[in-house]
Parts: C-alpha cells; structure tokens; sequence
C-alpha cells in the first residue's frame, strides 16, 4: 500500500466502531424490494390501527373505483339497433 493510500491518525475508525460482529447484507434484500413510506394526517391516521386496515381500505376503494370506470365505460357504449 503507497503511503498516499494510507489513512491519517485523525481519519481512522475509532475502537468503540467495532463491526467485527456484523453481518455483511443482512438487510440487502429488505432494500433491494424497495419502501414506500406513507405518513397519514393524525385524523386519518386515527381510524386505521395498523398498515393491514389501511392496505384494506385502500384496496376497496380501488376496487369500487374500477368498478365505477367500468360501468361509465359500458354506459358511453352506443347500444346496437
């Protein structure tokens, strides 16, 4: 190693950073699915107790709002003669 690559006194881990009991990757595919972090209004955040109620909900309204799409989309359809 040239003496460029060496690192000064002042720039070296201290002992108390010791990582010799640390596991390489242990949150690598945590990460690699990636994180969506929604924060709710405290009103909003007030009726639902968890992530399942608010995951319930949410696919409810999807579904309620496909639902809505589909019959607007059948009703523009000019009827046959």
């Amino acid at each position: 190693m040239s003496q460029a690559n060496k690192a000064s006194p002042d720039k070296r881990m201290r002992a108390e950073y010791d990582l010799r009991g640390g596991v390489r990757g242990k949150y690598y595919e945590r990460y690699r699915q990636g994180t969506n972090i929604v924060v709710l209004e405290p009103d909003i955040a007030a009726v639902f107790p968890d992530s399942a109620a608010v995951n319930q909900a949410l696919r409810l309204l999807i579904r309620v709002a496909r639902e809505q799409v589909a019959e607007a989309i059948s009703s523009a359809r000019p009827t046959s003669v």
